[in-house]
């Protein structure tokens, strides 16, 4: 980390009125869903079904079993056809995937619900885990693992900040099912033993910001908590240090902290009330290269092509369609990718020619940098192949939020160069 920090965080102009108060529309389920057999980028899975089963909504298809244990379920009933490889979109390799042909009858495997209320914490640890409950955002971090820290944990942050420009699928999630997040924060409350609640909200969402104050007005440990309109906010480091003012070396707990997604809240109110784990996202579909911004339920295993389609299609062919926001997402094929658990949004961006000019020192990406790293520096080390220096300046660290890019003024992608570099390190190992 950098000995004199500038801000590290700006505001970024969001465009989240292109889909903010938008009805949710639901994307139709394709005749044969692909649900990727792969779980936080590990395709080591082991697969319960075979060609010509038949299976129900909800029944669990497939596992990975190592210390992170993940179980996938079936968004739809019906037969599976058998296995292929396509792409995933994490970091856009091959992964085997089933393919089950919808019967159209969503015959569903019989609920598996708990009472929280006489739950004990590792039983509704326990429960999480085995309805697949992971984080709804990012990597797809199991829920259940946040809830066996080695130290004891004090507070519980529920991020609803949602930094990302265009995204508004977790602010849309939120005001619709406000019972269930309220529900969800509860049971989550319980499984950390935390004395006290921060629900965390970007401070111009006034209007959500009194809903959430009054659905929990009967709860005076839950204090709802407005944060800085800037990006990225929504990073869990840089939300632990606005609201407890604390840094952290690995994990929120070193710190007495338990960070979990608003979305996964409501997730875990539906699997212990419904017994249903994932089956379904809401999906964000903006930007200026799709004909109609909107925010799409839709149906795990269903190819990205289908939700563009039901958002009028592509206004044109040179677009770059980015899994994620603007800032973090990964340009993806779009027709050989299918929605999974960790699908928030599909950022459509029109192609532009930018030709960036030599870096100028001027130290931007360093200033904003919300980790602290020197990104320049790391660029330099990449670029000189000194894998010694890339270590030393712990590349490892980038979270590749994209701000150094974004901040600088030379138009260099440096968040790629400090990707690279990242990679480099990876195959050293």
């Amino acid at each position: 980390m950098s000995l004199l920090l500038g801000p590290m965080r700006k505001h970024i102009h969001g465009y989240k009125e292109l889909t903010d108060h938008k009805p949710v529309l639901v994307c139709p389920t394709p005749e044969v869903v692909a649900i990727p057999l792969m779980a936080m980028g590990n395709p080591n899975i082991e697969v319960y079904v075979q060609e010509g089963d038949r299976v129900l909504v909800n029944q669990k298809i497939a596992s990975r079993n190592d210390h992170f244990a993940i179980p996938l379920f079936s968004s739809v009933s019906g037969t599976v056809k058998g296995f292929k490889d396509e792409f995933h979109s994490w970091g856009g390799r091959k992964a085997k995937h089933v393919l089950i042909e919808n019967d159209g009858k969503y015959e569903a495997v019989a609920p598996t619900s708990l009472d929280d209320k006489i739950a004990t914490k590792d039983e509704i640890c326990e429960h999480i885990k085995m309805m697949g409950i992971v984080g709804c955002v990012g990597a797809g971090f199991p829920t259940y693992m946040k809830y066996q820290p080695m130290k004891q944990t004090d507070v519980l942050i529920i991020n609803a900040v949602e930094c990302e420009p265009y995204l508004t699928g977790d602010y849309v999630t939120v005001n619709a099912h406000l019972e269930e997040l309220v529900h969800g924060t509860l049971i989550l409350q319980k499984a950390g033993n935390c004395s006290r609640v921060l629900v965390c909200i970007k401070e111009d969402k006034k209007e959500t910001i009194a809903k959430l104050k009054d659905s929990f007005k009967d709860y005076p440990s839950v204090t709802v908590r407005p944060v800085p309109n800037v990006y990225p906010m929504g990073w869990e480091r840089t939300l632990v240090y606005e609201v407890l003012k604390k840094r952290y070396d690995r994990l929120p707990s070193e710190v007495g902290a338990i960070v979990n997604n608003s979305t996964t809240a409501i997730m875990v109110s539906r699997a212990f009330r419904k017994g249903t784990p994932i089956t379904s996202k809401i999906v964000t579909v903006s930007g200026n290269g799709i004909k109609e911004s909107q925010n799409v339920e839709v149906k795990l295993g269903t190819p990205l092509k289908d939700v563009l389609d039901t958002c009028g299609g592509l206004v044109t062919d040179a677009v770059h369609v980015l899994h994620g926001g603007p800032m973090m997402g990964k340009a993806m094929i779009h027709d050989q990718v299918t929605v999974n658990f960790t699908t928030n949004a599909l950022t459509v961006i029109i192609e532009e020619k930018i030709d960036p000019i030599a870096c100028l020192r001027c130290g931007s990406c360093v200033d904003h940098c919300p980790a602290g790293l020197m990104p320049v520096k790391i660029q330099d080390a990449e670029k000189a192949k000194n894998l010694d220096m890339m270590a030393k300046l712990d590349a490892n660290s980038c979270i590749e939020c994209g701000l150094c890019t974004y901040v600088c003024p030379s138009k260099i992608d440096v968040t790629e160069n400090v990707r690279r570099a990242k990679s480099a390190l990876r195959l050293r190992k």
